[in-house]
This record gives C-alpha cells, sequence and structure tokens, in this order.
C-alpha cells in the first residue's frame, strides 16, 4: 500500500512515516516503479508498535534496539544463546513499559484528583455556572 494508505490505517503523518524511514525504523518494503514508497500489512504493525511505544516516552535509540531485538527473534536465525539473551532484552523492555505505565497512571490519579478537588471547591464557592 502506498504511504497515504499507511498515514490513514496509521494515524501517522505522511511526514512521521518518512522520518521514521529515515532514521531506520521502518523503511518501506519495496518501491512502485514510479518511486512510491510501498508498504506491506508487516510495515503497519512495525508502525503502530512504535506510534504505542512513543507516549511511553522512549527514545529512538530504544525503540531502534527494541525492535531490533523483535526482528531477530522473529528471523528465527538466533541460535539457543542468543535467544535466551534477546529474551532478556525484551524482558527488561516489559518492565520498562511497567514502570512508565505506572507512573502514568499515578500522574492520571493524581490529575483526576485535582480536577475533583477544584470542581469541590467551584461549588463551595457557588461560581458553577
Amino acid at each position: 500500500m502506498q504511504i497515504g494508505e499507511v498515514a490513514e490505517r496509521t494515524g501517522l503523518s505522511l511526514r512521521t512515516i518518512r522520518y521514521y524511514g529515515e532514521v531506520g525504523l521502518v523503511e518501506p518494503s519495496a518501491r512502485s516503479k514510479g518511486g512510491f514508497r510501498l508498504y506491506t500489512e508487516s510495515d503497519v504493525e512495525r508502525l503502530l508498535l512504535i506510534k504505542r511505544m512513543k507516549p511511553l516516552e522512549f527514545s529512538l535509540e530504544e525503540t531502534r534496539d527494541l525492535l531490533d531485538v523483535i526482528d531477530r527473534l522473529e528471523s528465527g536465525a538466533a541460535d539457543e544463546r542468543e535467544r535466551a539473551a534477546l529474551t532478556a532484552r525484551l524482558d527488561l523492555f516489559e518492565e520498562a513499559i511497567e514502570a512508565r505505565c505506572t507512573a502514568l497512571r499515578e500522574q492520571l490519579a493524581m490529575a483526576e484528583e485535582f480536577g475533583d478537588r477544584l470542581r469541590a471547591q467551584r461549588n463551595k464557592i457557588g461560581t458553577r455556572p
């Protein structure tokens, strides 16, 4: 599929998709005769994974590292020892994700409490529209 369809399906801008290609995160699987970028379902899934990492504030290098781990595990080329090392790295990413999710939940709870207190204060002083 062409980049416009990929952008529509992923909710990412054309510029972002091109940028991810430039930095080597998701390069188009092919080019049309006219030079248009062509993407596969696998490319779309990769872009969606990157999109999910962004709110958790993973750096480009961390994102690249995770994608490399996934690629190497999925290729089936790793021997048993390398597979164990890759799986251990994947475990570290899972731990980081959980820690970041916990921090976000705490921030959300604090924001909700703040909103509740502000609403209560407004009701107390009678400035509710």
